[in-house]
């Protein structure tokens, strides 16, 4: 998982999209414990706050379950719970980027274009 400080998505967001693709992808799977918040915030160089905000977040969610002496446990739901906030994600940076291509003046065909050729570029760089 990667944080981009320059990015207009809050830092807490970013790590909450990162488990929630690790688990949709199947990462992580039901039962298995997330990284500790400790252990997040050191490995990704934040704040254990924020990585304490995006794991209420992803419990709020119903991702993951919060056990006492275990840590933060993957749902057994976890994979629909994932799949639909990927999809709410998803929709969300879609609008954001339509909204500054539109006042770029660029458009839907081009946006569409563009999309496209990112989409091609993802496949060519071995992303699933």
């Amino acid at each position: 998982m990667r944080i981009e400080p320059d990015n207009p998505v809050p830092i807490f967001q970013q790590i909450a999209e990162g488990i929630r693709s690790a688990v949709a992808a199947g990462i992580y799977r039901p039962g298995e414990t997330i990284p500790s918040v400790r252990a997040q915030a050191l490995a990704l160089l934040v704040n254990p706050n924020t990585v304490q905000r995006a794991y209420e977040q992803l419990e709020r969610e119903g991702l993951v379950i919060s056990k006492k002496g275990v840590g933060m446990v993957v749902s057994e739901q976890s994979r629909a719970a994932a799949q639909n906030g990927v999809g709410q994600s998803l929709r969300t940076a879609f609008a954001q980027t339509i909204s500054a291509a539109k006042s770029s003046g660029l458009t839907r065909t081009a946006v569409d274009r563009h999309y496209r050729n990112a989409w091609t570029d993802t496949e060519r760089a071995g992303n699933p």
